[in-house]
């Protein structure tokens, strides 16, 4: 039986306020985008009407203490787990357990005190309920991002118990498309959902909800009721059509909070900004029905790749850095612009800010483009590298071999950018080549800032659930720990954006443990050689003009020191980069075929080059590069 539709609206002139909400669990230490965005173009679109941006997520974080929160944001079932104890209060002992498990691993959790943190959680979460005048309000509007779905639900049934008839919309990149009917079919409180981006959706149901009285809101393009999510019609997305309409985002209630704590809990925050929405790499995988990376479900809710102008992104970022007195800025991409970043960049350095950024890129990125963030201000990079293995690259459809990965993890060692990327294990498919290949190549990635082992989780949406045959899956399902979070009847309606799968897993995890092992040898070994106070490469070269010194530093045991004298030294530099044999060849035409293959292969023994399909990569840093 469908549930009842929404009740008659007050008279607008009662209502002139809409109010967007933030749960938790969100970084605590940046404003919230969604937010941000929403507020200016709605404040832009509306003259007089009253928009209030509540980042709830933040004075949680400060009321259970910072390490605390960023410990349970950091993974999806721990802060899933604490608002489904409060909503399904009968569920609570298996939601802690399934807590307690998650947490083992983390000594700020191991011992907490699970109920008196949720007991804390309702309270605050009641007074900040209780602050806002919620009879007041025209539409309350509730971002729904990873780890946002069970405190939604918290704060929505608790709204409704004292304003029944309060029109509230939720949107995000949880639940999209065909998985937002379910969604409002399993929880009858949310009245309408926005599919995709919300500018224009939300601005266009502001407007319906301010000009009727007493009568249903007919939900406009890009917004689903609950009447038209019980047809399961196709829903439509309502996305601009260019960035260049965007407002700079409105920070101001997220600053307005901070500035009313405590000094002793006051922090300098890290502004959230975005150059572009959704991602341009959809090459076709060859051989396949798939495009775009084959793991990825992060793009679900954009329709193609749009990029603002750059001298429209450098406007935002001294505008907001300006008002806001924060130096620190994180790009939201999911992927920089192909083409204008090294200009995105140069323009951002003219700007004569000591600015911190950090930012998303693929590998192929150029190195000249890598300088101009360095000079820009770019201190961290997540680079899409996720593996080692350029069969498992193909695998993932990348569009990437091993050797532009070793690369551009050599030219960020030599810049000074910290290298925050991924390396996939586990992948469905993926057999003991693969694994080979990548403890080889590890081998040669030593000197390099280590990257961070991950474990495939499927993704609703993505092109490994969508092509379950190709990859080896079968039964597809929501993940098992969301069984533990919602009760039957829920979990028969909603499709979760985590899934699960039966499969090859158990064999993934024991042919993987080898490279998983690796990766923490040469995290260790990296931390041990890098204690001293000033930096020095684990395999640099010091360049004398004529003849190259190229210094190999080892743990517990003695440097070695290699000397390239005359040619040898020109190849060296000339291989910075991936080089073909037949370029070496061209570039040096007076060194025989075999004597150049015979330095070049004695080069990859000694770990100084690495070689991948007859292509040459010199892997020593400059040791002058950071001075």
């Amino acid at each position: 039986m469908l549930p009842a539709q929404t009740q008659p609206i007050p008279e607008k002139s009662h209502r002139k306020q809409v109010v967007l909400v933030s749960t938790p669990w969100p970084l605590f230490n940046r404003p919230s985008i969604q937010l941000g965005a929403l507020k200016a173009y709605l404040t832009a679109k509306h003259p007089g009407l009253e928009v209030r941006a509540h980042h709830f997520y933040l004075q949680l974080a400060a009321a259970i203490g910072y390490g605390v929160y960023q410990n349970i944001s950091e993974r999806t079932w721990l802060g899933e787990s604490v608002y489904a104890a409060l909503l399904y209060p009968e569920r609570a002992a298996a939601i802690e357990s399934l807590f307690r498990r998650r947490a083992s691993a983390r000594p700020m959790l191991k011992d907490l005190d699970f109920k008196a943190m949720i007991a804390k959680v309702e309270v605050v979460s009641q007074e900040f309920i209780a602050t806002v005048s919620w009879e007041r309000v025209l539409l309350a509007g509730f971002s729904l991002c990873l780890c946002q779905l069970t405190a939604v639900l918290f704060f929505i049934k608790r709204i409704k118990a004292l304003i029944p008839d309060l029109p509230v919309v939720v949107g995000g990149s949880m639940f999209t498309g065909d998985s937002l009917p379910r969604l409002l079919r399993a929880f009858p409180e949310i009245d309408f959902a926005v599919n995709g981006e919300g500018e224009r959706p939300l601005s266009l149901l502001v407007g319906r909800l301010d000009s009727v009285a007493g009568r249903r809101v007919l939900p406009p393009p890009g917004v689903i009721d609950r009447k038209t999510a019980a047809r399961e019609e196709p829903v439509p997305r309502n996305q601009l059509k260019a960035l260049s309409s965007l407002p700079i985002p409105d920070f101001d209630d997220y600053f307005a909070l901070l500035k009313s704590f405590s000094p002793d809990i006051s922090f300098f925050p890290t502004l959230p900004a975005e150059i572009s929405r959704g991602c341009w790499w959809r090459r076709p995988a060859s051989g396949k029905t798939f495009s775009g990376c084959a793991f990825c479900n992060l793009n679900r809710q954009w329709k193609g790749y749009r990029a603002k102008k750059p001298q429209q992104i450098v406007r935002d970022i001294d505008n907001l850095t300006t008002r806001y007195r924060c130096l620190s800025v994180a790009f939201v991409d999911n992927l920089l612009p192909r083409t204008s970043s090294g200009e995105i960049f140069q323009k951002l350095a003219r700007l004569k800010k000591d600015l911190n950024f950090f930012c998303e890129i693929r590998a192929d990125t150029p190195r000249e483009w890598l300088e101009r963030m360095k000079r820009a201000g770019v201190a961290e990079l997540q680079i899409g590298i996720e593996a080692l293995s350029t069969r498992l690259l193909a695998k993932l459809n990348k569009g990437i071999t091993a050797i532009e990965n070793l690369a551009v993890m050599k030219n960020c060692e030599e810049l000074g950018l910290v290298n925050a990327s991924n390396l996939i294990l586990h992948f469905p498919g993926s057999d003991q080549e693969d694994v080979d290949e990548t403890l080889n190549n590890l081998e040669f990635a030593q000197p390099y800032y280590p990257i961070q082992c991950v474990r495939f989780w499927l993704g609703l949406g993505s092109p490994v659930w969508s092509n379950p045959v190709n990859f080896g899956l079968r039964s597809i399902t929501n993940h098992p720990n969301w069984a533990t979070l919602f009760p039957p009847e829920v979990l028969t309606m909603v499709r979760f954006p985590l899934q699960s799968y039966r499969g090859d897993r158990t064999v993934q995890r024991k042919l993987w443990r080898p490279v998983q092992e690796k990766v923490e040898h040469w995290k260790k070994e990296y931390q041990e050689l890098h204690q001293d106070s000033f930096y020095k490469p684990i395999l640099g070269y010091y360049d004398g003009g004529e003849f190259l010194v190229i210094r190999q530093r080892r743990l517990r045991a003695d440097t070695l020191t290699h000397r390239l004298d005359g040619s040898s030294r020109k190849i060296y530099l000339f291989c910075k980069q991936p080089r073909a044999l037949p370029e070496i060849q061209a570039r040096f035409p007076k060194i025989k075929t075999d004597q150049l293959l015979d330095f070049l292969h004695m080069m990859v023994g000694k770990k100084l080059m690495f070689e991948e399909n007859r292509r040459f990569l010199s892997l020593a840093v400059s040791a002058a590069a950071r001075r």
